[in-house]
């Protein structure tokens, strides 16, 4: 994953906000070690702190990643755990979960965990979802309507 883009999304998100990454962290409840290493490309979000950061700065998912230059600004909703939304993704899309683990290349078993809330997709596995079924990153989490 090129980590480019998020870097300088995020730094102009501060820099609007006026905020420092002991500042950020604070207000996202993790450690400022952790800010620096987004902001280094030393470390990926993972997707729940991904959700924090877009809550905080109202913004889509895509924009804080830099996938998408303009903010569709919406009325957010709060995400439903991943084991609640990925059957609801299966049947909007009409596609079992064997076939969306073929699609983005990742084990049944991996998604079995999800389905039973064991473990939660990376920040990766969210894009390649939403890539997939071409639908918004926000979608896929249950942060907005399609």
């Amino acid at each position: 994953m090129n980590l480019s883009p998020f870097i300088e999304k995020l730094q102009d998100l501060m820099i609007e906000n006026n905020l420092n990454a002991p500042a950020l962290a604070k207000i996202l409840g993790c450690s400022r070690a952790s800010i620096n290493k987004y902001l280094n490309g030393k470390k990926i979000p993972s997707l729940d702190m991904s959700i924090r950061m877009a809550n905080y700065f109202q913004c889509t998912m895509e924009t804080l990643l830099g996938i998408d230059e303009e903010n569709h600004i919406n009325d957010f909703f709060p995400c439903p755990l991943f084991k609640d939304r990925l059957p609801i993704l299966c049947q909007y899309f009409n596609i079992s979960r064997y076939e969306l683990c073929k699609r983005i290349n990742i084990s049944e078993s991996v998604a079995y965990y999800w389905s039973k809330g064991t473990t939660s997709p990376s920040l990766e596995s969210v894009i390649k979802i939403a890539e997939c079924l071409d639908c918004s990153i926000d979608f896929v989490i249950g942060r907005s309507k399609i």
